[in-house]
């Protein structure tokens, strides 16, 4: 069984940073890739971005610039990963989830994650 759990959220003004971390144990975490969505009032989860195994990472091209994913690997069943926000915008108001899947590929869409935490909320003020 894999956890995931989300920290961080918060208020903060435009142009400003904020940063999360997703809290992820279980077997064998450290061959899984992890990944942030986010789902904003009335809006569908979307894919924020993602980082795998070795380190490789992607963005969504709204993000990119400003967002930074990292992954810090504590030992094979416990890993934790970053998100650092800087130079946020109103429209980067949502709830951030982390999600979890088994394998390599940094997908993007929702149905192909396993595992999700219960969310955070950013709210960026103009």
């Amino acid at each position: 069984q894999v956890q995931v759990v989300e920290s961080g959220g918060g208020s903060v003004q435009a142009g400003g940073s904020l940063r999360l971390s997703c809290a992820a144990s279980g077997r064998a975490l450290h061959t899984y890739t992890l990944a942030w969505f986010r789902q904003a009032p009335g809006k569908e989860r979307e894919f924020v971005g993602g980082i795998n195994w070795s380190a490789s990472t992607s963005y969504v091209d709204s993000v990119k610039g400003r967002f930074t994913i990292s992954r810090d690997n504590v030992d094979v069943n416990k890993n934790t990963m970053y998100l650092q926000m800087n130079s946020v915008k109103p429209e980067d108001t949502a709830v951030y989830y982390c999600a979890a899947q088994p394998g390599p590929m940094i997908f993007r869409v929702v149905e192909r994650y396993r595992y999700w935490g219960q969310g955070t909320q950013v709210s960026v003020s103009s």
